[in-house]
């Protein structure tokens, strides 16, 4: 692999030169704080005990930002309820403010003017309080704000942990919650899963939620706890950033070792194909947990795989932190911007860039000795930081039954290639960013090892009654915001795949 990494003539570093050298651009950085007072006041009424202040806002990807939004910190839940209470009625809208790492408009939208009446509630200051609670299973109690590196360091104190998590360590709890945050495990073939873990989403972990709602006969706002035999909790368990959650109650299993072994030499014919001994699929029936992400025009994915190991085996370095990959995960705000000016002034170098990447992962691995690491699950499970690149996705869940994984994703990986040629002819590139691929479990409700549990209603992995399906295969398919044709892309692919993947084959969700 080094060879190749070599021979390709190109790295990240000499793309980002030149077009650093080509385009002039600016990064766009949110204000800071300004008080209420300094702002000019805030609106009539608004509860004196709670922080108030003027920030922008900016979403992951980048591409929604509004400046000197009204946003505040309560430091309980009465206090957000409080908020909520005076929002109704003063006429405003509650927005819960985490990590603000999305891509869709679910807190606010591009264009939302500064005068709007809207306040966002950040819970990122005080609302990240956590405790242990033992019992006849352990959990651990949170509130919302924290964020899932936080937490998941507070429970490995205690020797607990979690199988799958989002890779970024610096969302919150909340934001976890709001969309069904996943990573990508499934039982290995014979495997029993610990007591306490789930391979679905985070939010199937759920032992109880406290939310801010509605008290009919009171005609206010309140904060009301949900257990998880709770038919009103379904609606809450993902709910896309319209609940207030402030406070959750996990259920945490046995924390476990995990040997994460990067690879960068099998071709994507064989990985994403239908034959050969180094399929996808051949992955899974060992170890469970992998990652394939494939830059555009290049040949091998960067394929990652899991396995539980108690011990450290040899030949592998033990990790004590998690963002174990510094060449993916220290860009400088700059440097990243730089690289998305130059490929949006320049599609045409998009192949360029696509190979730069896998170069410089290749050459990443060697260098920062990281193709084979070992240590608790928090520091292998958490590989994506703030300074990474930022894209938008456009992501699916395709539910389907285990022995179909490597056919989803050798038909997918057709399709996304026959489309990603067309458009080239075209000389027209609205991909420039890698594909992802995961395989994750469904959300068993039992996996929260609460009699009666009730289902994650709005999940992208809620189980379909009647059919035979056990698994999902997510499909991630990136790219820089306001690439040209992109939407045109996204829409053709969305188009063949509710088209290919139909009951009782398979069926697809939205991420």
């Amino acid at each position: 692999m080094a060879d190749r990494a070599e021979r390709s003539g190109i790295s990240r570093r000499r793309f980002l030169a030149s077009s650093a050298a080509a385009i002039a651009y600016s990064v766009w950085r949110p204000a800071f704080e300004i008080d209420a007072a300094q702002a000019g006041g805030g609106p009539a009424g608004f509860p004196p005990s709670v922080t108030l202040y003027k920030q922008a806002f900016e979403n992951w990807a980048q591409d929604i930002a509004v400046d000197d939004l009204w946003t505040c910190a309560p430091r309980t839940a009465s206090e957000v309820a409080e908020v909520a209470n005076w929002a109704c009625r003063d006429g405003y809208t509650l927005r819960p403010r985490g990590a603000m790492h999305n891509w869709s408009p679910l807190a606010v939208a591009e264009g939302t003017q500064p005068s709007a009446p809207i306040v966002m509630v950040d819970t990122t200051k005080y609302l990240k309080r956590m405790r242990i609670e033992t019992g006849s299973a352990a959990a651990v109690r949170v509130e919302t704000g924290a964020t899932m590196e936080e937490m998941l360091a507070f429970v490995e104190s205690s020797g607990y942990g979690m199988t799958a998590v989002p890779a970024p360590g610096d969302i919150t709890v909340g934001g976890a919650l709001a969309i069904g945050g996943h990573g990508t495990a499934i039982p290995a073939d014979g495997e029993q899963p610990l007591p306490g873990h789930t391979y679905g989403t985070v939010s199937n972990l759920v032992v109880a939620l406290e939310a801010i709602v509605w008290d009919v006969r009171r005609r206010r706002y309140v904060v009301r706890r949900f257990e998880r035999d709770d038919p009103r909790i379904a609606a809450l368990l993902v709910h896309l950033g319209r609940a207030f959650i402030t406070e959750a109650t996990l259920r945490v299993g046995a924390n476990q070792n995990l040997r994460c072994i990067s690879s960068v030499d099998i071709p994507a014919s064989e990985l994403l194909g239908r034959g050969g001994p180094r399929t996808f699929d051949s992955f899974l029936h060992d170890t469970r947990r992998a990652e394939a992400i494939w830059f555009p025009f290049t040949s091998d994915p960067w394929l990652k795989v899991w396995s539980v190991s108690p011990s450290r085996p040899a030949g592998s370095r033990q990790v004590d932190h998690p963002y174990n990959y510094p060449f993916s995960d220290e860009l400088s705000p700059e440097s990243a911007q730089a690289i998305r000016a130059g490929v949006l002034a320049n599609p045409a170098s998009t192949p360029g860039l696509g190979q730069a990447e896998y170069a410089e992962v290749a050459a990443g691995l060697r260098t920062y000795d990281c193709a084979d690491i070992w240590g608790p699950s928090k520091n292998l499970l958490l590989y994506v930081t703030q300074n990474t690149l930022r894209v938008t996705a456009n992501g699916y869940a395709v539910l389907t039954s285990r022995h179909q994984v490597q056919r989803v994703i050798t038909e997918f990986a057709a399709a996304y290639q026959r489309l990603v040629a067309e458009y080239r002819a075209l000389d027209r590139y609205p991909m420039n960013m890698p594909v992802e691929i995961r395989v994750t479990g469904l959300d068993r409700p039992d996996d929260c090892l609460v009699e009666g549990a009730q289902p994650t209603a709005l999940s992208a992995l809620a189980p379909r009654p009647g059919m035979p399906w056990d698994v999902a295969v997510w499909l991630d398919i990136l790219t820089f915001p306001t690439t040209a044709y992109s939407d045109d892309y996204y829409s053709e692919i969305e188009r063949w795949m509710l088209g290919n993947y139909k009951p009782p084959y398979a069926t697809v969700h939205p991420e």
